[in-house]
Formats: structure tokens, C-alpha cells, sequence
């Protein structure tokens, strides 16, 4: 069908104007139902949305370079969990309708960044008071930390709302764990939408970031702690990981995911798979159980541009795991709790 041309310009701008308003206000489009998430959502409602995010998404990854990956982690552990809603960042409610999530086995003692959100939504409050919704500050922050390791940028879809409720037993078992097989991750990314694509792009986040000795200790000492190392990890490397890495005791002690550029996103975590250095199981296992995996992790290793590409792409489709629209949620004044507490 042939695109019908305006023929008046000045029309063409009241009806753009109008439809922007439509989508930044949350109310109702024509034929039922919510406006999808756009990039502009805040335009008018609150132009300096993203300007607010990033600037302090830079103070606080200059004051700590591990925050660039603790953000972009806090938004994925987010969304596999009822959807982008920002439940992660909930506290206990006190009136036992909920555990928070910060307290399952995926987040318990690692997930962290709750600070810097919390300052950017003190921020957005004083700016555009009970207007941005902290499910879009994750979105957005974890962006702005891709871009300021030196990855790819992409444009944010937004008007996320805020979930009322948190699921501790979703955040334990529907977040792909380290130790996973790989056909339980390839599950759990297709439980949300998410292709195998998506499921090697979005592994290469691991290019920034650390992980805790208890993540993969039993890829040094065997399953059954028999002292065996993985088969598919580098006998050297694994010796290297042993010394702080011991048989029991420091679990909390942080390995680099991506050694050679840790707080640079590049394309180095493929290039790790492929030299049998992957920190953990769920990296390596790219390279060994899977033809289709092994092929991507290959493409991305051979052409940075190509995983960039394919990044961002997937991180736009993973920010669009059912999110709460129009009037449902709501859209809190501090994303620790909801608002009627």
C-alpha cells in the first residue's frame, strides 16, 4: 500500500504532536489497549530524563569501575523476573506479600548498584516529580554503562511502569544460573522470548565485570569435589584460578570474567571461550555443547561489529519482556518500595 503524502505540512506537525502526546501521557490509543514502549516517551513529560541518568550512571562509574557491569547485570536479573517491572529493586514490604528478590541465590551477597539508582531517582523526583518510572532508570542506566565501557549504544524504548509485587522463587529459578546446561539456559531465554541470538549476544556481557569464586569453583575441583579440573578449561588458567580460589573458604573472592580488558566491552570474552577461558561453566559450555552456539561464539570473535550489533539488539528485546503499561503498576516515588508504604 502506497504511503499517502500531507499536503500540508502544518497538518502533518499537529497530528505528530498530537500522537506524542497520546504516547507520553500512558492514555489509551485508538482501538483499546496501551501505546508499546517508544523512545521518546519522556520527551515532553520530562525532557532531561536521560541526561539525569547518565550523568550520574559517569559519576559513579568513575568512583567505581565495577558499577558499569553491577547496572547492566541489576537490569537483566530484572526482566527475567515478571518482566522489566524493577521487582529487583524491591525491599521486603513488612506485610509479607512478598520476598524481595535481592535475597535469592542469583542475587544474595553480588547483585549491587541499588545506590546509584536510588540517587537517580532522588534526582528525577526533584526534576519531573512521580514522572519516571525506575524500571526505565535500570533500562537506561544499564545502556549508558554498555557506552561508557566503550560498547554499543542503542535507543532505550521506554514507559515501563513499576511492579507492585516482587517473586523470590521466579528470581531463583528463572534466571540462568552459572552452572546451568546449556539446553536449561537455552529454556530459560526461551521462557522470555529470547532466541539462541540472544542468548550468545547478551553471554558477551561477560566482556566487563567479576564473578564470585563459588560461581565456578566446581569447575577447579570437580563436581564432587574430587579434585578434577573441567575437561574444558585451560589447565593453566584453572592452576591461576586455584590460588585464590581455594577447595572451601573464599566464595566471595572476585575473578574477572574478561581478565585481558575487565572494565572494557569488547569482544575479548569470545576470544577467551575459544583459548578454553571462560570463567564459568555457562560460558564455556558456548563453545563445547552446541553447533549453533560454537558458530556464534566464532562470528563474534572474528567481527566485534557484528556482536555489537547483535547486542544491542537483543538488549532492546530483552527490555521488552512484559512490561507493565498504561495503568498498570504504578510509578514509584522511591523504587525500594511501592507506594503505599
Amino acid at each position: 500500500m502506497a504511503r499517502r503524502q500531507w499536503s500540508s505540512g502544518g497538518l502533518a506537525v499537529a497530528v505528530l504532536a498530537v500522537l506524542s502526546s497520546v504516547l507520553c501521557s500512558g492514555h489509551p490509543v485508538p482501538g483499546g489497549g496501551f501505546p508499546p514502549l517508544q523512545p521518546h516517551f519522556y520527551d515532553h513529560a520530562c525532557p532531561q530524563m536521560q541526561a539525569i541518568v547518565g550523568s550520574i550512571v559517569a559519576k559513579a562509574h568513575a568512583e567505581d569501575p565495577r558499577m558499569a557491569a553491577s547496572l547492566l547485570r541489576l537490569h537483566f536479573h530484572d526482566c527475567f523476573v515478571q518482566g522489566c517491572d524493577a521487582s529487583v529493586l524491591l525491599d521486603a514490604d513488612g506485610s509479607g506479600r512478598f520476598v524481595t528478590e535481592k535475597r535469592s541465590n542469583p542475587n544474595k551477597d553480588s547483585l549491587r548498584g541499588f545506590e546509584v539508582v536510588d540517587e537517580i531517582k532522588a534526582a528525577l523526583e526533584h526534576a519531573c516529580p512521580h514522572t519516571v518510572s525506575c524500571a526505565d532508570i535500570a533500562a537506561v542506566a544499564a545502556r549508558d554503562s554498555v557506552v561508557l565501557t566503550g560498547g554499543p549504544g542503542w535507543e532505550v524504548p521506554l514507559g515501563r511502569r513499576d511492579s507492585l509485587t516482587a517473586s523470590l522463587s521466579g528470581s531463583n529459578n528463572l534466571i540462568p544460573a552459572p552452572n546451568d546446561s546449556l539446553p536449561t539456559i537455552i529454556g530459560k531465554f526461551a521462557n522470555q522470548g529470547l532466541d539462541v541470538v540472544d542468548l550468545v549476544a547478551l553471554s558477551g556481557g561477560h566482556t566487563i565485570g567479576d564473578s564470585r569464586c563459588v560461581s565456578f569453583r566446581q569447575r577447579l575441583y570437580g563436581q564432587n569435589n574430587n579434585g578434577q579440573v573441567d575437561r574444558t578449561l585451560n589447565p593453566a588458567y584453572a592452576a591461576e584460578l586455584r590460588g585464590r580460589c581455594p577447595r572451601s573458604g573464599g566464595d566471595q573472592n572476585l575473578f574477572a570474567l574478561d581478565p585481558a580488558t575487565q572494565f572494557r566491552f569488547d569482544n575479548l570474552y569470545y576470544h577467551n571461550i575459544l583459548a578454553m577461558n571462560g570463567l564459568l561453566s555457562s560460558d564455556e559450555i558456548l563453545l563445547t555443547q552446541s553447533r549453533e552456539t560454537m558458530d556464534l561464539v566464532h562470528r563474534y570473535a572474528a567481527d566485534q561489529g557484528l556482536f555489537f550489533d547483535h547486542f544491542a539488539k537483543s538488549m532492546v528485546k530483552m527490555g521488552n519482556i512484559s512490561p507493565l503499561t498504561g495503568t498498570a503498576g504504578e510509578i514509584r516515588h522511591n523504587c525500594r518500595r511501592v507506594n503505599q508504604f
